[in-house]
Order: structure tokens, then C-alpha cells, then sequence
């Protein structure tokens, strides 16, 4: 399928950017360095071993480690392009998606308010939750008092692949215990930045068990971060019809994950959806409904 690369109505217009930054854009702009942790120096990354004997072996020394308060790291250099990309796995940040997916998910927001977009915003895959950490101060910045923000994840990691979805037949995400983050942990990063409140809401548990009957009446912003196949096709099938026209599908993975881009296009085209689908970086797309 192809991707086209013109781009769409968004929001800087709606910003005045002829007019320079203003206090409310440096703030977002902070927000943004601070919750992928863009340019604090050094990294770690967890150590994944890759055979399944390995693993095996590291699961049992990782207990060995935790109940001596240790945990085992790799050094890395910090690499601004992998930041601003997203292709890489920040130990201490909030969101691993990147400056650039980021800055679509502000702009996507502030088309939705500009234009008068009915409807909530929703992430589906929140991993420690700084997209949703961005996306309710993009409302506060916006004095958008009334959309709720929707987080939807099971907080234990990612599903064992169902035989339904046979693409997912060799995933194994569900072995990565780093992708696990409790809901308990997402909220302290909500309230760390002082955005936890009763306009966000959790929707804890699987995809396919929480989203078909999710209290949710409309969506202007739908953003799904499932990675696999199973996860991408239950987020798009139970949400994609509240989405509104005038709003904002965002796929993350469809440029990394072949599973996700498969059932991506499998639904687009089993839902005749022609609206163009936009590149973001290597890894997340969107489109706009436009019916």
C-alpha cells in the first residue's frame, strides 16, 4: 500500500508558528525532551538475551539479582536520531515513541480542537504512559476541558499470540517482561507530571476483552500502539467506527512491524478506506477520516 507523503491539514497553522514559539509551545517542547529523556546523556538498556535457553537462564539470575535490590544494564551512548525516531529502548523514559511521533500526536490534537472535531482521544498500547502524559497537557495547554483521555492496556505486557491471528505465530513480545508496566506505575507517571486526574481514564485488560464495550461515545484521536496483528486488528474493529469524521487514526508500528502493517491494510481494505495513509518516521503512520 502505498504511503503518501503529502502532508495533512494539521495543526501548525492553527499554532500561528509565523509568530514564534510561544510559552505554551516551549513548555509542550520540555515536556516532550523530558518524557523520552531526548538528550540526558548516557543510556542504559536492559539486557534481553535472544535464544529461549538464555532467556530461560536470565530469568533465574534476574531473581537472584532483585532480591539483592540489583538489576543488570548495558551502557549506551545517547543517539539523538534513535530519540527523535523512536528506535530505541530508553531505560528511565516515558514513552519509547520518540520526539517525532510525539510532535504528530500534538498536532493531530490541535487540528481535532481547532476544527471542532467531536470526541475523545485514546491510546491503545501505553506502555508507562507518555503519550498519554502528552496528550491530556496538549488539552490543558489548549483549554480543552471536556475530552477525556483514554488509556487502554492490560498492564502485564503483551498477549501470547491467539491461533486466530496466525501471523502472530512466531511473536514473542509476550517474553519481553520490560514491555510489562503496572497501571499502579503508569499513574505515578501520571501524577509525576501532575496530569493525573478525573479526565483520564484506564481500561485495564486485553484488547479484546476491555475495548468492545468501552463507555466511549465518540473518538477524535485514536492512537494504537498493539505491535502485533491480533492487538492492532481488536483495537481497529472494536474503536474505528467512533472515530469521527475529521479525526485522527494513528498506527505506530505499521513501518517496524510487519504483523501490525498487515492487519492495518487488512482492515483499510476489508473497510474500503481510501483516505491516504501519511508517514510520521520510519515507524508510525496516520490518516484522517474523512467519512
Amino acid at each position: 500500500m502505498a504511503i503518501s507523503q503529502a502532508g495533512d491539514d494539521l495543526g501548525r497553522q492553527a499554532r500561528g508558528a509565523a509568530t514564534g514559539p510561544t510559552a505554551s509551545d516551549r513548555y509542550l517542547t520540555l515536556l516532550k525532551r523530558c518524557l523520552t529523556r531526548y538528550d540526558f546523556d548516557e543510556d542504559l538498556d536492559p539486557v534481553v538475551p535472544g535464544s529461549p535457553l538464555k532467556r530461560q537462564i536470565w530469568a533465574q539470575v534476574s531473581k537472584v539479582l532483585e532480591r539483592r535490590d540489583l538489576v543488570a544494564y548495558r551502557k549506551r551512548p545517547f543517539e539523538a536520531w534513535l530519540r527523535e525516531e523512536g528506535r530505541d529502548w530508553p531505560t528511565r523514559a516515558e514513552t519509547m515513541i520518540g520526539l517525532r511521533r510525539l510532535d504528530n500526536l500534538q498536532e493531530c490534537i490541535e487540528t481535532v480542537v481547532a476544527d471542532g472535531v467531536p470526541g475523545d482521544v485514546l491510546e491503545a498500547g501505553v506502555w508507562r504512559g507518555g503519550a498519554g502524559i502528552l496528550m491530556r497537557a496538549v488539552l490543558d495547554v489548549l483549554g480543552d476541558t471536556e475530552r477525556t483521555v483514554w488509556l487502554a492496556d492490560s498492564f502485564q505486557g503483551l498477549p501470547k499470540p491467539r491461533p486466530e491471528h496466525p501471523a502472530d505465530a512466531d511473536d514473542k513480545h509476550w517474553t519481553q517482561p520490560f514491555l510489562a508496566v503496572s497501571l499502579d506505575e503508569v499513574k505515578r507517571n501520571f501524577a509525576r507530571y501532575d496530569m493525573l486526574d478525573d479526565r483520564v481514564r484506564f481500561l485495564e485488560g486485553w484488547f479484546s476483552d476491555t475495548l468492545p464495550a468501552a463507555p466511549i461515545e465518540q473518538l477524535a484521536v485514536l492512537r494504537a500502539d498493539g505491535d502485533m496483528y491480533g492487538s492492532t486488528m481488536d483495537v481497529l474493529d472494536a474503536l474505528y467506527a467512533k472515530v469521527s469524521v475529521g479525526g485522527f487514526v494513528i498506527i505506530d508500528d505499521y513501518g517496524e512491524i510487519a504483523q501490525c502493517r498487515a492487519a492495518v491494510e487488512d482492515f483499510r481494505t476489508q473497510h474500503k478506506i481510501s483516505e491516504p495513509l501519511q508517514r510520521i518516521d520510519g515507524s508510525g503512520v496516520f490518516w484522517r477520516r474523512r467519512r
